[in-house]
């Protein structure tokens, strides 16, 4: 009789389990018997005994079954799959994610090769079927196979019935997309004229538009919520929350004191603007010695998302909240992000906070971590805060030590040298019905610079704190220009008799130094503009590179935990660290930071996109009925296919076709940012004051068109669209923005 094998072991002559494991993992591709046969010189007499081997593999979930009797390792993805684009990296390189992933833990990335010339580059949201080819763990390049970008559930429009015989057609809200769809009659989902639609590809070939059926009404596009609705579509922004999430959440309650370190009796206050949704950081400042004790404290978020869990799930996806001037689509559910991760006045709150010692010359000599217990004792905005101080009203808040502290701050960042943008920034406000009721200047007060030097110190201690401590950390990192984008900025500069310091070693101050001498000139909003586009985009990493426009040598952030996953890794990487509790980082969190880093940078890049998207959109609502109307504007960019010009007062900006200037043969010098006509000798440059008429206005997709009156016959007032209606009065937009740092 055969003696029997202990289960798990190879019949003889077989590999073993490990070896196969091995084996497939390193491949690039699908693996199957005949590559594993000739891998390990077996013949046809080990052939059902490696079929039942790989079997079980397969079963146990040590392979993962690739199309008909093929295997690859768990967790790598096939040669060729559908995948989505999620954001772009430093270089403007596309980074996607595998649709449809169900492997343990995140998703892999996928760095997308650039797309060939002449093709347009790959957007946010845009599904593509693509080649894939393993770089590192966890890491692919991919190459386009096929654009998908109508692929069923992402054809977002509106819906127009058609006059007769039933059905219609939708009109796409992605300015990109250069067709309709057209709607077959009984495919209408019962949709009405001017709805927003989300619809599904239908079979069918030949000339003339795909069709389309209606699988989803999302209300008219006049309604109130009909703009952030069409963004957080287009951008494949996740809004419902899963039922788990939302049950853990529901079943939070508050902090005990325990072994927190109870500073209820400290009168710390929040300050936020006054549509501030959420409050997850609190300041205090008194006198210490020559200098001042600091403390920020920061909502216990991790107190209540423990890694592993829905909730954390949940906020890694989405990696940081999305704010829009209707709404904001946030990171945590309501019950924490407004409820009892929200420091709310006179209410007991669980906190991580940092008490700083800084010196007269505002230098940190001191710092010091802990998990307490707070009550707010005010919820403040920064306009209260600022009259306050301005008229030096008595209050019984410590308002006073709070901007002594500040200005000693100012003189620390002053010392150092940072790069100081002045670029306008606007507020879309909105009347009860959701239409715009105006475009206002976000105001740039010292209480917005305040706040930001406070949690600008506090992050710069937790990075030292876990660099101290040995412990993982997601840096927030911003790289120097690149040698390419500082030789054309000195370039552009020499035309202003501006010269840089040689090399490419540049120093924050000396940037700085250039704005200083510029301001207050005509030049002074060109130089800003260039400024800005020369400067790399800030990032999170797990290797430190420091902060170049903040002048820092390291740079955390801590002080955000409710609307940044970033700020929520720090956190328990310093609970980790100094033993503070439960809610600590995970050794598998640690390992995955790379990854982790790379997706929240992507996520972050997406919110931007989509804030700016939705102010765009709500502006072309605002315009629509202002075709023909001559506007102030200045040009906000120069390109070879025409220039963009922004409008003074309300910050709405648009494209001047090229097709819409003096007939000339225009050439586009990117070093100088301008466009010459070679003929005419008219020159249009960056910053450039130009009267511009608004000659189309799309609410559907957020496109304006203008034409720019300079140089073209009668001032442009024949034979190009509407007559000009009386001009309208602009203003400088101010500077301002979020209170939180870079």
């Amino acid at each position: 009789m055969a003696r029997k094998r202990p289960p798990g072991t190879p019949p003889p002559g077989l590999p073993s389990r490990d070896e196969i494991k091995r084996f497939v993992r390193e491949q690039p591709g699908r693996v199957g018997k005949r590559e594993v046969a000739r891998e390990f010189g077996l013949g046809p007499e080990h052939r059902a005994d490696l079929r039942d081997l790989l079997k079980a593999l397969s079963a146990e979930g040590n392979l993962a079954p690739a199309g008909h009797r093929r295997f690859r390792a768990p967790g790598k993805l096939p040669e060729s799959m559908v995948v989505q684009v999620t954001g772009t990296d430093p270089d403007g390189d596309a980074l996607a994610r595998p649709v449809g992933w169900e492997g343990d833990g995140p998703p892999p990335l996928v760095l997308m090769a650039p797309e060939p010339k002449g093709k347009p580059a790959l957007a946010p949201g845009e599904r593509v079927l693509a080649r894939l080819k393993p770089i590192g763990p966890g890491k692919y390049e991919g190459r386009t196979l096929k654009r998908l970008t109508d692929a069923p559930g992402r054809v977002l429009g509106v819906y127009r019935p058609n006059p007769v015989g039933g059905g219609g057609r939708i009109v796409p809200t992605d300015r990109r997309a250069k067709a309709e769809w057209t709607v077959p009659p009984g495919e209408d989902n019962g949709a009405v004229n001017g709805e927003i639609v989300l619809a599904a590809p239908l079979p069918g070939g030949g000339y003339g538009l795909k069709p389309a059926k209606v699988v989803e009404r999302l209300g008219s596009m006049g309604d109130a919520r009909s703009v952030s609705l069409v963004v957080i579509h287009t951008h494949d922004i996740p809004t419902e929350f899963p039922a788990a999430a939302v049950a853990e959440a529901g079943r939070a309650r508050g902090v005990e004191l325990g072994d927190r370190t109870d500073l209820r009796d400290i009168p710390l206050v929040t300050i936020d603007g006054e549509d501030a949704r959420d409050f997850d950081d609190a300041v205090y400042a008194e006198p210490d010695g020559n200098g001042f004790a600091l403390i920020v404290a920061i909502a216990d978020v991790a107190h209540y998302v423990q890694p592993g869990s829905p909730l954390d799930n949940e906020a890694w996806k989405r990696g940081n909240s999305c704010y829009f001037p209707d709404r904001v689509v946030p990171m945590l559910p309501e019950a924490l992000s407004n409820g009892w991760c929200s420091l709310r006045p006179n209410e007991d709150r669980g906190c991580l906070f940092v008490r700083m010692r800084i010196d007269a010359g505002g230098r940190k000599i001191a710092h010091q971590f802990g998990r307490g217990i707070m009550r707010s004792a005010a919820r403040l905005t920064y306009e209260q805060v600022q009259e306050a101080h301005d008229a030096r009203t008595e209050t019984h808040l410590p308002l006073a030590p709070l901007y002594a502290a500040f200005r000693v701050l100012l003189t620390a960042r002053e010392a150092r040298g940072t790069l100081d943008l002045d670029l306008p920034e606007r507020k879309v406000v909105l009347d009860d019905q959701g239409k715009v009721a105006s475009v206002q200047p976000r105001p740039r007060l010292d209480s917005h610079r305040l706040i930001e030097e406070f949690m600008v110190l506090a992050n710069v201690a937790a990075a030292e704190e876990l660099e101290r401590l040995h412990q993982p950390c997601i840096y927030r990192v911003h790289a120097p220009p690149s040698e390419e984008k500082l030789d054309n900025l000195r370039q552009f500069l020499r035309g202003f008799d501006i010269s840089l310091p040689p090399g490419n070693q540049i120093h924050p101050r000396d940037l700085d130094r250039v704005l200083k001498q510029v301001a207050g000139t005509d030049e002074a909003m060109l130089v800003n503009e260039v400024m800005l586009r020369s400067q790399s985009q800030a990032a999170y990493s797990p290797d430190n590179m420091g902060h170049f426009g903040l002048s820092l040598a390291r740079y955390a952030h801590f002080t955000s935990p409710i609307r940044r996953y970033a700020d929520l890794l720090v956190h328990r990487a310093l609970i980790l660290g100094l033993r503070l509790g439960e809610g600590g980082l995970k050794p598998d969190e640690a390992a995955r930071f790379s990854d982790t880093a790379e997706h929240i940078t992507a996520t972050e890049r997406r919110a931007a996109l989509a804030e700016r998207d939705a102010v765009d959109r709500y502006l072309a609502a605002h315009m629509a009925d202002k075709v023909g109307a001559i506007f102030a504007a200045r040009i906000s960019g120069v390109t070879r296919f025409g220039l963009f010009v922004t409008v003074a007062g309300s910050g709405a900006s648009g494209l001047v076709p090229v097709a819409s200037l003096p007939d000339d043969f225009w050439m586009h010098d990117e070093a100088t940012q301008t466009l010459n006509g070679r003929n005419t000798r008219i020159v249009f440059r960056l910053a450039q004051e130009v009267e511009a008429r608004l000659a189309e206005a799309s609410p559907v997709t957020g496109g304006l068109v203008f034409h720019i009156m300079q140089g073209v016959p009668n001032g442009g007032r024949s034979g190009r669209g509407a007559p000009p209606v009386r001009p309208q009065a602009g203003g400088k937009a101010g500077t301002g923005g979020r209170k939180r740092p870079r």
